[in-house]
This record gives structure tokens, C-alpha cells and sequence, in this order.
């Protein structure tokens, strides 16, 4: 276990092992909420075991990579938003074939492996004021939070205020809250595994009330249709048709070229902050091979037919229960392969309750998000407010990504804000020429992805 530096990073192989299990149950939801947006209904023609299959030995396959090459505590599996955005915007609203959208995917992952391979993607996390990268770690732990609120119950939808008090008369509410109570004292109590044990006994006291289903049965074999989505990605296809290049395709090539590229970058920043692994100028060691895996995984995600895959931010719950080396992603990408064969059983403790058409409660893992969130919020101490230039971008970069749902929102909200502060106040010399280009392109890419909207509708 040298490789792994188990000893240098005072973490110990149960650790490790207890922190993989705990972020697989906080992702698993993905193994159903992925293909149910990609199938959506069977009008985007992906089948839904194939996804299924395709979800799975991505996410497994990836994490491990990770794991096993870089040393470090990141899962990946198919990316939230732009799963949606591949089959409502891509599929349904430009008309393209399902094909031709993971040929999409799998040039926006092209293009970001470009940027690793040639190093410009580390530069770029290097020009970051320290001041942003901390709000980047504290936005995602909000948004994380906030994420949790709304799978627990505690937050539910209002036609005049967006958000208000979710309903605590639903069973599934008083199941998160009993969750969150019980998660809340383990790791006030500092106890080992206190997230995964939280997970353990929600699901536990679901199954006694009833809440949750009891399992009926645990294995079940994927059958060779299950593969049905592997290697269909249409890459001419994606940008060429009628002897012309498609405007439209590289408008969202563009864009979510964007939203990969920086999402990861908060991922890493945020994560690797709480797991202790940054330097002092908030770089994380083995950076380059982190986003070289992470890069190719959106090509593989693509290839499968899973959408693009990435950095997890909840990733962080396995760190909050001690997770510190390439171990812990390993576990969970093994779990998550085993996970072909025992669907029931995940169905009941990281799959749903299903509320509505298109509404899905998570009462077991969403108390696991909310108290990660908490624990990522430590670093807002460092952040100097006082000091306006940087404190205002903070602040945007904190507040945008929960209210827009978007990491890379918050990010690009936060660069661009800083950039012009320190313009306009004629301390150009003070600015990185990289914070300068990407602050341009993020405001490139806002505009692109107006544009396309009013294009789709």
C-alpha cells in the first residue's frame, strides 16, 4: 500500500475503504436518474438497460483509472445538467439523433483533452486568486446543500417565491429528517464512517416504517441488449450534415465544452481543499493526470452512450469520512461495477421515492449531502471580504451556483466580475492574461448558450 501513501496522508486502509463505500451510496442515485433522462420516456430512442449498463461500467471504469493512476479521493460518473442538456436541448430541441448528441459529447471531450495534454488547463487553475478558489469550495458545498434540501423534502417549489418549506407531512420528509438527526450526531461525535453509517440506518429505519421498500430480491443478470449503446456515437454526423458544418452543433460543443471544463475545476479545488491536498498556492499535486482521466472520461462517457462523465462533487462525502487517496475512488468505482448485478438492492437504499411524474425524493443519501455541505464551508473563514475587489466576486461566485444550479455558472459569474473590478479600478497589472481569456470566453459562452435557447424555442 506504499503507492497509495497511506501513512504520508495519516488516513489507513479501512478508512479509505469505508470513505469509497460512502461516496458510491451518495452517487448511486445516478445508476437510475441518468438513464431515466436519457431514455425519457423512450422518445430519445436510448434504451433504458443500455443506459443503465453504460452508467454503471463508465462511472466503475473511470473511478477506478482515477483511483489507481492519480492517487486521489475524485469518482466520476455521468455529469448531472449535461445528461439534461444532451437529451432537451441537443436531442429534442435542435432534433438531433441520440447518435449524433454522444458524437457531441465525445468532441467536447476531445477538445478538453486537448487542453490537458498541452498543459493549458493547469495554467488556468494556477492564475486563480486563492480568495476565488476558496469561494469556489464553499459554493459547492452550498450547492450541494441546497441539492440535499430538495432530495430530503426540507425544500419544495413555489410558483411565486421559486423555493419555499417543503412538505414535513410526507413520510419521506420525516425520513430525511430522522436522517440528517442521526447523521449529524455521528459526525459531531467525530465517528469513523459517521456519513456511511448515517446512510445505513435512514435506510434501516425506511425499511422498518416503511418508508422504503424491503428488497425482494438481489441479483439480476444484464442481458446482451443491455449493451445496446456502446460505441453508437455519431461524430460526423454530430457537425456535418448536408454538406455543410452545423452551426447549432458547434454552438453546444462550444458550450458544453464550458460547463466540463469548469466544473471539474471547482470539483478539484473544492474536494481536493477538503481533503487536505492542495499547496499553499491551492494546487493540487498531480493535477495534469487528474484532468488527463477526467477529460477522457467525457470521450468514454460519449463512446458508451452515457453522456459525458466527470468529476463528482460528491466525491466530498467520501473526503468528509476520511478519504484521502486514489483507494477510496477505486472502491466505489468497483462498486459501482458489481452494481450491474445487484440493481434491486440499489434501487432501494440510492434509488428514490417517486412522488410525481418526474419528481423523485431521496431520503436515505440526501442527509449525507446536506452535512457535506456543511463541512466544506469551513474555508469561507479565509476569504477576505473586506477587501471588495475580490470579496464581491466571492460572493457572486458563492451565491450564483445554488440559485442557477450550475457550477460553472458560478464560476464564470465570479471570473468575470473580478476581471472587470480590477479593469475598471486600473489594476490591470494585477490580472492574470489567462483569468482575462477565460473571462472573455465565459462571457462568450453565456451569450452562445442565449442564443441557442432562443434558437430551440
Amino acid at each position: 500500500m506504499g503507492y497509495f501513501k497511506l501513512k504520508e496522508r495519516n488516513t489507513t486502509l479501512k478508512t479509505e475503504v469505508i470513505a469509497g463505500i460512502t461516496t458510491f451510496m451518495t452517487m448511486a442515485y445516478i445508476i437510475f436518474v441518468n438513464p431515466a433522462i436519457l431514455h425519457a420516456g423512450g422518445e430519445t430512442g436510448i434504451p433504458m438497460e443500455g443506459a443503465v449498463i453504460a452508467t454503471c461500467l463508465g462511472a466503475g471504469l473511470m473511478s477506478i483509472l482515477m483511483g489507481v493512476i492519480t492517487n486521489t479521493p475524485f469518482a466520476l460518473a455521468s455529469g448531472m445538467g449535461i445528461n439534461a442538456v444532451v437529451v432537451f436541448t441537443i436531442i429534442f430541441g435542435l432534433g438531433f439523433t441520440w447518435q449524433q448528441a454522444m458524437g457531441i459529447i465525445v468532441i467536447e471531450g476531445i477538445l478538453v483533452t486537448i487542453m490537458v495534454l498541452t498543459g493549458l488547463r493547469s495554467m488556468i487553475m494556477k492564475a486563480i486568486p486563492m480568495d476565488l478558489k476558496y469561494a469556489i469550495g464553499v459554493g459547492i458545498g452550498l450547492f450541494i446543500a441546497f441539492i440535499g434540501a430538495q432530495e430530503a423534502g426540507f425544500v419544495g417549489l413555489s410558483s411565486s417565491t421559486a423555493v419555499t418549506l417543503g412538505d414535513f407531512t410526507a413520510n419521506y420528509t420525516q425520513l430525511a429528517a430522522f436522517g440528517l438527526v442521526l447523521t449529524s450526531i455521528l459526525v459531531a461525535f467525530k465517528i469513523r464512517g459517521g456519513i456511511l453509517l448515517g446512510i445505513i440506518g435512514t435506510a434501516i429505519v425506511g425499511m422498518i416504517f416503511r418508508v422504503i421498500p424491503v428488497p425482494t430480491e438481489f441479483i439480476s443478470i444484464p442481458s446482451k441488449e443491455s449493451f445496446s449503446t456502446f460505441f453508437k456515437a455519431d461524430l460526423v454526423g454530430a457537425v456535418w450534415s448536408n454538406g455543410m458544418l452545423n452551426i447549432a452543433a458547434i454552438v453546444m460543443v462550444f458550450a458544453l465544452f464550458m460547463t466540463d471544463f469548469f466544473d471539474t475545476m471547482g470539483t478539484v479545488i473544492g474536494v481536493g481543499g477538503e481533503a487536505g491536498l492542495l499547496d499553499e498556492n491551492g494546487n493540487l499535486p498531480n493535477l495534469k493526470k487528474v484532468l488527463l482521466i477526467d477529460s477522457l472520461a467525457a470521450i468514454v462517457g460519449g463512446l458508451f452512450g452515457a453522456s459525458s462523465i466527470t468529476t463528482y462533487i460528491e466525491s466530498a462525502s467520501g473526503v468528509s469520512d476520511g478519504g484521502r487517496t486514489g483507494i477510496m475512488p477505486t472502491v466505489t468505482g468497483f462498486l459501482f461495477l458489481v452494481s450491474i448485478f445487484f440493481y434491486p438492492l440499489i434501487t432501494v437504499i440510492g434509488g428514490g421515492i417517486q412522488i410525481a411524474e418526474g419528481v423523485t425524493k431521496y431520503p436515505v443519501t440526501s442527509p449525507a449531502l446536506i452535512i457535506v455541505g456543511f463541512l466544506m464551508m469551513g474555508v469561507m473563514s479565509k476569504i477576505d471580504f473586506k477587501d471588495y475587489e475580490v470579496g464581491i466576486p466571492a460572493f457572486l461566485t458563492i451565491i450564483i451556483m445554488p440559485f442557477t444550479y450550475s457550477i460553472s455558472y458560478g464560476i464564470g459569474f465570479g471570473f468575470i466580475s473580478y476581471t472587470l473590478i480590477k479593469l475598471f479600478r486600473g489594476k490591470f497589472k494585477e490580472l492574470h492574461p489567462l483569468m482575462i481569456i477565460v473571462s472573455a470566453l465565459f462571457a462568450l459562452a453565456f451569450i452562445a448558450e442565449a442564443t441557442a435557447k432562443k434558437f430551440v424555442g
